[in-house]
């Protein structure tokens, strides 16, 4: 009961957490807050592939908002009779949810992936991947830390944001999971008890 009540408040915890993922991630476009770099052109290739704005942030929030404008109530009739708009509208949400369960946890993992990669950077050998063999070995390896040279404590800003993008996309990932549990209790008891009613007359 306590699902199907939440429900309908769970697509407006996605719209925040959207916005932090864009934010977090534009943020990884200026190591150690500084836009010298980004200016440069100096960036791993998973920075451009946009994962965090796109898929976490963009797509989830456009999916924030259908599922909060398919919840209210004056949302246009597709059917004559209101449950038959009720069930409709579970299903596009049924959808939605699972579209975001497959954005989320795409970002989900490939944050993690970076984050065992490790920052790129530059040191003795040149700009590169030098943690990339580690297997992400070099988390607590502190003293390895180090031999990023620039930019400045690029390793602690790589970290600190990819964790954060992680437990965002995390929260997501459960979020719409949830949803859809909460749909499907949704349409299954509703539909279950109109063919109560359905038999008994």
């Amino acid at each position: 009961m306590a699902l199907e009540t939440c429900g309908s408040c769970l697509s407006y915890l996605l719209v925040p957490l959207a916005l932090w993922s864009i934010v977090v991630n534009i943020l990884l476009y200026f190591p150690n807050g500084k836009a010298l770099h980004a200016a440069s052109y100096q960036h791993p290739n998973h920075e451009w592939c946009f994962e965090g704005i796109c898929f976490s942030g963009v797509m989830i929030l456009l999916l924030a908002v259908i599922l909060i404008t398919l919840e209210c109530s004056v949302f246009y009739q597709c059917c004559q009779s209101e449950s038959c708009n009720k069930t409709y509208r579970s299903f596009i949400s049924i959808v939605l949810a699972l579209l975001g369960i497959a954005f989320s946890g795409y970002s989900c993992i490939t944050f993690t992936l970076h984050l065992i990669q490790g920052p790129f950077c530059n040191s003795s050998s040149g700009w590169n991947y030098i943690f990339k063999d580690t297997a992400g070995g070099y988390l607590t390896d502190y003293p390895a830390w180090s031999k990023c040279t620039e930019p400045a404590n690029i390793v602690e800003w790589n970290i600190i944001l990819l964790s954060i993008l992680i437990a965002l996309s995390g929260l997501q990932l459960i979020i719409c999971i949830l949803k859809v549990a909460a749909e499907l209790k949704r349409t299954l008891c509703g539909t279950y008890s109109v063919f109560v009613q359905v038999t008994k007359h």
